[in-house]
């Protein structure tokens, strides 16, 4: 599994429902793409949830390093960025992920990144991580949850999908969700990948 998150921050005073429509009228075609496990469409408001900027920011958990190398170079990824320019990708290898009690539609999301400090074990603090994905499986409203590392910045994710409001209990960047691709979310194990 692999983790894949890139965001366009857009100026103050942007019509967001320009990327309403956007994802409205283009998100169908990511709903059968191989080797993708799912594709959040995260956006951030000014305004809403403590943001202080506009902000499309997807996310992405790939079953395959070939869907997602061949989604990078695919025609889609191209008009992101003739739209937008080009973002950078940041990357992270997936170690775990757990499949909520909650199959509703996802309308919230939370990212947390924790830069491990030099003298953190990172073996240690991703085990750490793991053994919080059970017991956050079974929260209420919680649809999905993943723990990934990007081993150049030695950066722990955290990343989970909520059937409804994100509880204001867990830490990290709020988004809403305005869809959600999963074509092959199943074939997404649940658990320790590493």
């Amino acid at each position: 599994m692999h983790a894949m998150q890139y965001e366009i921050t857009l100026p103050a005073d942007y019509d967001m429902g320009i990327i309403h429509k956007r994802v409205a009228e283009k998100s169908h075609l990511l709903d059968a793409y191989p080797g993708l496990g799912l594709k959040a469409y995260l956006v951030r408001e000014r305004g809403r949830d403590g943001s202080q900027v506009n902000q499309y920011a997807p996310f992405y958990l790939w079953r395959t390093a070939e869907g997602m190398n061949s989604f990078l170079w695919s025609p889609g990824f191209r008009g992101v960025s003739t739209a937008f320019g080009r973002p950078a990708v940041r990357h992270w290898l997936g170690a775990g992920l757990a499949h909520g009690a909650d199959a509703g539609t996802p309308t919230s999301a939370i990212r947390e990144t924790v830069r491990l400090p030099e003298t953190a074990d990172p073996a240690e603090a991703v085990e750490q991580a793991l053994a919080e994905l059970a017991p956050d499986a079974a929260r209420p409203g919680l649809h999905t949850a993943a723990v990934a590392v990007d081993p150049s910045r030695w950066e722990l994710l955290r990343f989970a999908l909520w059937s409804g409001p994100a509880p204001d209990d867990v830490p990290g960047t709020r988004y809403q969700v305005l869809h959600l691709s999963s074509p092959e979310l199943d074939r997404l194990p649940a658990g320790r990948h590493w």
